[in-house]
């Protein structure tokens, strides 16, 4: 596998499970040293650490509650204090909250709430914190959802909403990072196999229909999406910023 990463280093966020640790493997796969962050599970992430070490090269995993701005700015000291730079963010963190809809008289308002404090405050939090220490010619990537630009069922405005946000602020900081180099881009996947996918199936349309709306019909991989990411992070992707990739199989097409 190639090494074009050796020497850079790379900060996932949410990267204990799921598609955030399959990015990390990539990344790490590839020769970059790698922090993860995590909300909850210490255990989940100290094993992604110990896969990520066993490629032979750094990882550390850093406790950070992306919903409370205030978290930001010790996440990235934490990975400067480790590692010495910061060249690689990838915002992958975030929640899904949805499956009600906006005239719903029970809908809950705390929780469909955190959708916007984790998806876009506290992934606007970590990018500003990390701004000022990117490396110069860095990388910033957005982990979106093609819900962010198609919308092809009810109960999922809010969820929708903050992904579409991101991509908004991405094309803003590519403009005020270009200077420096520094791309910023987003990713938007559709359906995955991911634990945070699996906790909102239930409150979606059924899965065969969704399907039929794909040219292409099956969920993306993680490695499909993890690689582009790759792609986007490295060194032939540097007159790529401001835009938006979508890996879903074609919907909306």
């Amino acid at each position: 596998m190639s090494q074009q990463f050796k020497g850079k280093v790379a900060l996932v966020t949410g990267g204990s499970r799921g598609l955030g640790a399959t990015i990390a493997e990539t990344l790490a796969g590839y020769g970059a040293d790698v922090a993860i962050s995590y909300a909850a599970s210490a255990e989940k992430a100290q094993a992604v650490v110990e896969k990520l070490k066993a490629k032979g090269v750094r990882a550390i995993a850093i406790k950070s509650d992306q919903s409370d701005p205030a978290s930001a700015r010790p996440l990235i000291d934490a990975v400067i204090a480790e590692f010495g730079r910061l060249d690689i963010l990838v915002n992958n963190a975030g929640v899904a909250i949805q499956g009600h809809m906006v005239d719903d008289p029970d809908l809950d308002w705390q929780a469909y709430d955190r959708n916007w404090q984790v998806n876009v405050t506290g992934t606007i939090a970590n990018t500003r914190a990390a701004a000022s220490k990117l490396s110069d010619g860095g990388r910033v990537i957005f982990i979106g959802s093609r819900l962010g630009s198609v919308v092809p069922f009810p109960g999922v405005a809010d969820y929708a909403a903050t992904k579409t946000a991101l991509v908004g602020y991405a094309r803003g900081i590519a403009r005020e990072l270009g200077p420096r180099n520094i791309t910023v881009n987003v990713v938007q996947p559709g359906i995955m196999p991911t634990d945070m996918a699996a906790e909102v199936a239930g409150e979606l349309p059924n899965r065969d229909a969704i399907l039929d709306m794909h040219p292409i019909r099956r969920i993306a991989t993680l490695e499909e999406v993890a690689e582009t990411v790759a792609f986007l992070a490295g060194p032939h992707a540097g007159y790529i910023t401001g835009s938006t990739i979508d890996i879903a199989g074609g919907i909306g097409t």
